[in-house]
């Protein structure tokens, strides 16, 4: 495939804290993920990543949960086909459980198309690490 026919992917950020603590300052935590993970996409635009303009912020909601208004919005785009790759900080940020990761994996699958979980944290080793959702059993918590 040439440059001029690259595939566009479209790309939602997730961003999660678990506690509301500091987030009425006028930069947060979820501003800081979210500015990482809009540079990681940028990174990425040779490949024809494109950041969506929505935000999927989940403040004060722990990870332990599924009951987080942000991350059911970004499923629910997810299956309606709006969403191609998912940007998270860190994995952890999205999902704490390995079986529930699988779970998440296993919706992503049935649409027939082949997403990717991408850390952008920095300050880890793995920078752009692809957590691949057709083999779930891969999923490693970090």
């Amino acid at each position: 495939m040439s440059m001029e026919e690259k595939e566009t992917k479209r790309v939602a950020v997730y961003t999660r804290k678990s506690t509301e603590e500091g987030l009425d300052m006028e930069f947060n935590s979820l501003d800081a993920q979210r500015e990482a993970g809009e540079a990681f996409v940028a990174s990425q635009k040779s490949k024809g990543w494109v950041c969506l303009p929505e935000h999927y912020d989940d403040g004060g909601y722990s990870g332990g949960t599924t009951e987080r208004p942000a991350l059911k919005r970004l499923l629910a785009d997810v299956e309606q086909g709006k969403i191609d790759v998912i940007c998270v900080y860190k994995i952890d940020r999205f999902e704490q459980k390995p079986a529930r990761f699988r779970g998440h994996a296993g919706l992503l699958r049935q649409e027939g198309r082949r997403f990717h979980i991408y850390n952008a944290g920095h300050q880890y080793q793995h920078v752009g690490r692809t957590h691949d959702v057709e083999h779930p059993d891969n999923f490693r918590s970090v």
